[in-house]
């Protein structure tokens, strides 16, 4: 599935992503004619996607990406993400 905003409501990016086997879920623009199908409440989990990426760029490392190499970046990427959860399942046990 993808999930993106009005701006990425394109006939292209839709069929792309068909050919790829994914659904695009993306809100029509108010100019669009033809109907389109959306769902917004899978729209929804959008905003979880995007609260989890603000929260790991807390992360300077991975806001700025200073690592060259694309599997360093994806490893603190990853690190983040468990330190990340970690707290929060820290904070539930409090």
């Amino acid at each position: 599935m993808l999930l993106a905003d009005r701006g990425y409501d394109a006939d292209w990016i839709r069929e792309f992503a068909m050919n790829k086997g994914a659904w695009a879920n993306i809100p029509p623009k108010s100019n669009r004619g033809d109907p389109i199908g959306f769902s917004p409440y899978l729209y929804r989990a959008r905003n979880q996607v995007e609260r989890f990426f603000n929260r790991i760029k807390q992360c300077r490392r991975v806001a700025t990406r200073y690592d060259r190499l694309a599997g360093n970046y994806l490893a603190f990427v990853q690190l983040a993400s468990i330190r990340r959860w970690l707290a929060a399942r820290y904070d539930a046990m409090l």
